[in-house]
């Protein structure tokens, strides 16, 4: 028989591409920095064996085993004994790509540690403690419930100072302060034991609690042990308890007539989400069909937390009770805050939420304010001191290389001179106690995407942010800049540029306030202004340009050791001004050097800049101090000595 053959398909330039692409890359919550270890990102899977990852499974959840199947391939997927048995009897993963770990006992992987501790969530559940070959270490809690215990968890001792926690943020708000899990069982078995003082004989009324496929057993085990009495399960539900160890326990049973303490389904009662809406009608089709004359729900989750005088909200209609009861598995908004306060880590990384998974996301940024004051600033503002002491190094050495034998000062060659100091001795001045209210360069997560782009795009974009900042800040620190601004250029200066005018600003501050007490002596009838001036008639000051657009810099009374970075269309590549002596009396400076900046400062506003990024950059130093508010600074070569 003749059969037309159908018309071959040919593929377009955009379908080529769009095969070409590679996946998505992993999102930095799921990604532990410094390695190749991806928690709970089955769904971001390479497509080369050459950009291989380590897998890790915090729990046997839907939400979290995604992406799984049968036919796993690549690469080994770390977990629990739990887990691993739930992953090969359940989803019948290959033996071959589960490796159990033992909870407690650090192991070697890739050149990593990696260590277990329950989690407090389903069985099975952990959290992860990682120490990486480079010396950091992370906490990542997969889904857990913070309890007591945990503080005391010898496992947790050296990761407090973390360098982050990976949080389980599923209530990260201050409204879910629903009760500890002993509580809410509590209340469900008071529940059930006023139905059998009410009714004497209880056997007529069917109690119904909502479970997952797994999760909630504490619920279960505790009502079979106070009642004496089986709790009937579904063929699944069975089989995963078999799993589990409770298969010949006797406690559950897949006999409806055994026992009338029924476990159903997540949503049989009602729809959870946004809001419970319970569902009367199923429950009288359930009544019927099982032959009881009254329904008596449990919904135990923290998305239904509602508490009204002292109890939890009850739905009722006819012959039909749903209890409400915020039973969780996950951490409450006070227990997420005292285990961070615990932890003190350097950050924090939401792992729950709208858009959590982007690098730029204002939701997890809205949840890192909740955990203000319990992380360790103070580690980021001196990792990021670290770091430029690490860049005055690298142009110091390179100075020095530049020198030549004819060029080398002799001895009183420089008398009579200013000599300078460096950008890093003006900041080994400001008191380390003092808060300076900065974040490190690093203190947002940096596996984002700089990492991701080309090397093209990556040397094109760095190229053009380092047009933009002085020449001392290293490659480093411009992708951590473009990590921050997620590769927005205005955003990345901006950034800078506001860090740098509040650290200055506090470089001011400190050395004032040494300045006044040590060095000037004040008289009734001076300011400190006037007597900065008077206890420095000899000193020079330091010629000055300030950033165009900015309300903020007067350099008459600019401290001579301080940097004043130009604006980004500067062409001199010398970033700090020479010193240029004065000859002008204090008092003439007093009088005239204010309205000598006024009138520069009206001229250069008048002048708009043609580029976007200059107005955003000059914006911030137009907002660092208020209108006509100088810092006065005393700087003295006697201070210090």
């Amino acid at each position: 028989m003749y059969s037309q053959s159908k018309p071959q398909k040919t593929l377009t330039s955009t379908h080529k591409s769009l095969l070409l692409q590679p996946p998505p890359p992993p999102p930095h919550s799921k990604l532990i920095p410094n390695t190749r270890f991806l928690v709970d990102a089955f769904r971001h899977t390479p497509t080369t064996t050459s950009s291989s990852f380590s897998y890790f499974l915090s729990h046997f959840h839907s939400d979290h085993y995604s992406g799984l199947s049968s036919n796993w391939s690549h690469g080994t997927i770390y977990c629990s004994a739990t887990t691993a048995r739930l992953l090969i009897q359940i989803l019948n993963i290959p033996p071959s790509a589960v490796a159990p770990l033992p909870l407690r006992q650090p192991v070697d992987i890739d050149g990593a540690k990696v260590t277990l501790i329950d989690a407090n969530h389903c069985p099975g559940a952990v959290q992860f403690l990682f120490s990486t070959p480079t010396g950091e270490r992370y906490v990542h809690t997969g889904d857990f419930r913070f309890c007591k215990s945990m503080i005391l968890e010898p496992s947790l001792a050296p990761f407090i100072g973390a360098d982050a926690v990976f949080l389980d943020t599923t209530y990260c708000n201050p409204k879910f302060v629903f009760p500890s899990q002993d509580e809410s069982i509590e209340y469900i078995v008071d529940v059930v034991e006023g139905v059998r003082v009410q009714y004497g004989d209880d056997h007529n009324v069917l109690f119904l609690v909502a479970t997952y496929v797994i999760g909630k057993e504490k619920i279960l085990l505790e009502l079979a042990r106070r009642f004496n009495r089986k709790v009937h399960v579904d063929a699944r539900k069975m089989e995963v308890l078999r799993v589990l160890g409770y298969g010949e326990s006797g406690v559950f049973t897949e006999d409806r007539l055994e026992s009338n303490i029924h476990v159903v389904g997540w949503n049989v009662l009602g729809e959870t989400w946004p809001y419970f809406r319970p569902d009367f009608v199923r429950m009288k089709e359930i009544m019927s069909e099982r032959g009881y004359s009254k329904v008596i729900g449990f919904v135990p989750t923290g998305w239904t937390y509602e508490v009204k005088r002292d109890r939890f909200v009850v739905k009722s209609k006819d012959s039909f009770e749903i209890h409400l009861v915020p039973h969780s598995e996950h951490s409450n908004y006070e227990e997420l805050r005292e285990y961070v306060k615990f932890l003190r880590p350097k950050r924090v990384i939401p792992t729950v939420g709208l858009d959590v998974e982007k690098s730029d996301s204002k939701h997890a940024d809205k949840m890192r304010k909740y955990f203000a004051g319990l992380v360790d600033e103070m580690a980021n503002k001196q990792e990021l001191l670290r770091g430029f002491h690490h860049a005055s190094e690298e142009v110091g050495s390179k100075a020095e290389k530049d020198v030549s034998v004819d060029d080398t000062l002799k001895p009183g060659q420089n008398m009579g001179k200013e000599v300078e100091p460096s950008d890093m001795e003006v900041r080994k001045s400001i008191n380390p106690d003092v808060d300076v209210n900065l974040l490190s360069f690093t203190g947002e997560p940096c596996t984002g995407s700089p990492t991701l782009l080309t090397d093209e795009e990556k040397d094109k974009i760095i190229q053009e942010l380092s047009c933009c900042l002085p020449t001392w800040v290293t490659r480093s620190q411009l992708l951590d800049l473009i990590s921050i601004s997620g590769n927005n250029i205005v955003e990345a200066v901006s950034y800078f540029y506001e860090r740098e005018t509040e650290f200055h600003q506090q470089a001011w501050s400190c050395q004032a306030s040494v300045s006044l007490s040590k060095c000037c002596t004040l008289t009734e009838s001076d300011s400190p202004s006037e007597a900065w001036l008077n206890a420095n008639n000899n000193h020079k000051n330091v010629d000055v340009s300030p950033i165009q657009g900015s309300k903020c810099l007067n350099t008459k009374n600019t401290p001579k050791n301080v940097v004043i970075f130009p604006s980004q269309d500067s062409k001199s590549a010398n970033l700090r001004h020479t010193a240029v002596p004065s000859s002008v009396s204090p008092a003439k400076k007093k009088r005239g050097s204010a309205s000598k900046s006024s009138k520069k400062i009206k001229v250069k506003a008048k002048s708009e800049s043609s580029s976007s990024k200059q107005f955003t950059i000059t914006k911030f130093f137009s907002k660092a101090l208020p209108k006509n508010e100088t810092p006065s600074v005393t700087q003295s070569d006697h201070c210090g000595s």
